[in-house]
């Protein structure tokens, strides 16, 4: 009953919040919703509504907490769904929120390593260069002498997160109660994988980890850059990067004064984007403006690796098929991956299902090339198909969402380009790797090559086992264990791997040409 009544007053908090910054319309709240705000004091601020939507939607967003700041910071790439002017605005929300005092950071960081900051760094900038929702950056010099960006958790950010899961938990749970049709929507799943990824973004360790793996995987990619680690500066509040020199990706003016080609960088963007998703099934879930910069020569520089998703290879060869099915517009081909993957239940109407494909995938698939949304359509394709009970995965949302984050991204520095349709040769040439005759003959001369290397160990288990026979562990028939000898000492158990060991050799020479 506390933990009810505690978030039902947090939830009518927040509505008085939307109210006072006169956002009820915005937000199309229904008239019974509205009355009870109305009646628990939920009016507009005259001096807030004189301000710009987008500046008042910022506002509120920024009272509300962190997790309503990412929010609005994935809104701020959407200028389709929210408009330009709202877009830019929000904007503000990424990297210039209030920031804490220099005193709390620097006491901050000799905290975390129990020693004198001047021991640490030779210089430290005390005006943050960034401060969002979780943290601000601080640039500084190390005792070596190595430029270096310091990451500092905000005070108190933990207690802030916690009553936000708290109040989602919440609202889920009493969503699925009353609405059981929502429980296919795995809401209270989502929650508890949201939490378990925001505590994994309240332990800077972590983030450090992330940065070194994308590093390590885009090792020699020029179009891609992660900064280094400095792994002797990092802890759980605190995390010391490479300092990067790079122009951020939303400033178009800037990168195309430099002498940049705009299309070259949604180039690098796609190819960054599907080695991330495909090839290395790790991808950075968090590519709003903010964490994005453009360096001298075109390349993309990304930073902020706090939000991270995985996507097992059947998940991938999933998204492979799915995306290329629409892409081709083989609708009967997408609803039919969907029940192959068992994500829609067998006992659902795989023609119906198409039909509710086409329905949704026609109006967005019908537009010029580059206003085509595939992320709007992955969204729309969740929602439509709460009729045919399909089970939401987390993993796809989560990666729907960086899609939506990425287009907007995209649109911006080239309206005239699509980078799925940049993406689509990648895809299919991966797909082809993976799931056509090649891959169906590596993997079976994997497996093969996997036995030949068991073979002596197969060997020498049927030696021990004869062994064992003859010394009576178990009583067979004489006859038997003379067969069982004879057998071994003519080699009648070589030569039948023979035949196996030629077509593996053959397979794998066929490969190598």
């Amino acid at each position: 009953m506390y933990r009810d009544i505690v978030n039902f007053l947090r939830l009518v908090a927040i509505g008085r919040t939307v109210a006072r910054y006169d956002l009820l319309d915005w937000f199309r709240v229904a008239p019974p919703l509205r009355l009870a705000i109305r009646l628990a004091g939920g009016h507009a601020d005259p001096a807030k509504s004189a301000l710009r939507p987008g500046q008042r939607l910022a506002a509120a967003l920024q009272e509300m907490g962190p997790t309503f700041i990412k929010l609005g910071q994935s809104l701020s790439t959407r200028p389709d769904f929210v408009g330009d002017d709202v877009a830019d605005d929000l904007a503000e929300l990424r990297d210039k929120l209030p920031p804490f005092p220099a005193d709390q950071a620097r006491a901050l960081v000799a905290s975390e390593f129990d020693a004198p900051l001047e021991s640490l760094f030779q210089s430290f900038d005390d005006t943050p260069v960034a401060a969002a929702s979780i943290a601000q950056v601080h640039y500084a010099i190390t005792i070596e002498g190595a430029e270096v960006a310091v990451k500092l958790l905000r005070p108190g950010i933990e207690r802030r997160f916690a009553q936000d899961v708290a109040l989602l938990t919440w609202m889920a749970e009493w969503a699925e109660r009353l609405r059981p049709r929502m429980r296919r929507l795995r809401l209270t799943t989502s929650v508890r994988n949201f939490e378990a990824a925001v505590g994994r973004e309240m332990d800077l360790r972590f983030e450090a980890a992330a940065a070194a793996e994308l590093a390590n995987n885009f090792q020699g990619d020029p179009g891609f850059i992660i900064p280094g680690v400095d792994w002797q500066r990092t802890s759980r509040r605190v995390l010391t990067l490479e300092r990067i020199q790079g122009i951020p990706i939303d400033r178009i003016d800037e990168i195309a004064a430099a002498g940049i080609d705009l299309t070259h960088v949604v180039e690098l963007a796609a190819d960054a984007f599907f080695k991330m998703v495909f090839r290395d099934g790790f991808f950075h879930a968090d590519l709003h403006p903010g964490n994005l910069f453009v360096g001298p020569t075109g390349e993309i520089i990304a930073v902020d690796f706090g939000i991270t998703g995985r996507l097992d290879r059947k998940t991938r060869h999933f998204l492979g098929e799915l995306l290329l099915g629409f892409l081709n517009r083989d609708f009967h081909r997408v609803a039919q991956i969907h029940f192959d993957a068992g994500i829609v239940p067998a006992d659902q109407n795989v023609d119906l299902f198409t039909q509710a494909v086409r329905s949704i995938a026609e109006p967005i698939l019908g537009r010029p090339m580059h206003e085509i949304s595939v992320a709007r359509l992955l969204g729309q394709l969740f929602e439509v198909s709460r009729n045919f009970k399909l089970e939401a995965q987390p993993q796809m949302l989560l990666l729907q969402k960086t899609m939506l984050v990425a287009e907007g991204v995209g649109r911006k520095l080239n309206p005239d380009v699509n980078m799925w349709s940049l993406a689509r040769p990648l895809i299919e040439d991966w797909m082809a790797d993976n799931l056509g005759p090649r891959a169906k003959v590596r993997e079976s001369v994997g497996k093969l090559l996997e036995t030949i290397e068991n073979l002596p160990r197969l060997v020498k288990n049927f030696e021990h086992m004869t062994e064992t026979l003859r010394g009576g562990g178990v009583h067979l028939h004489p006859d038997s264990v003379k067969a069982i000898e004879g057998s071994r000492r003519q080699g009648g158990l070589f030569p039948m791997w023979v035949p196996w060991i030629l077509a593996a050799i053959l397979a794998y020479l066929l490969i190598r040409r």
